[in-house]
């Protein structure tokens, strides 16, 4: 299996995962957003508080030249190190919510 196949079947390990868990307001639908052809991957949340409507991405990761671009993650989890669990080295991991001056004061990939 091709390297870049091996990182779309974790991060829809990961993310499937994370989608299952059901949010504390029942009103609220969480999705998660499986877009494989051009390497996009999101976790939704939708619904309703009462009268405010609630909607918002808490993960997205890109798959990018090989390697995985973490670009938004509002959740405890630390992504980058399930990733590390799965195998993922972390020349091959981006935290793409980091500026690009910030990334090298990291143990993971600049870009």
């Amino acid at each position: 299996m091709d390297r870049v196949e091996q990182y779309r079947g974790y991060i829809k390990q990961l993310l499937t995962e994370y989608a299952s868990y059901k949010s504390l307001n029942k009103t609220i639908e969480r999705q998660f957003v499986c877009d494989t052809e051009n390497d996009h991957y999101q976790i939704v949340n939708m619904g309703w508080d009462g009268h405010r409507r609630i909607y918002g991405c808490t993960i997205h990761i890109d798959i990018k030249n090989g390697k995985i671009w973490i670009q938004h993650n509002m959740t405890e989890i630390d992504l980058a190190q399930e990733l590390v669990s799965l195998g993922v080295p972390k020349e091959d991991i981006v935290l793409g919510f980091h500026s690009p001056f910030m990334r090298q004061f990291t143990d993971y990939a600049v870009s």
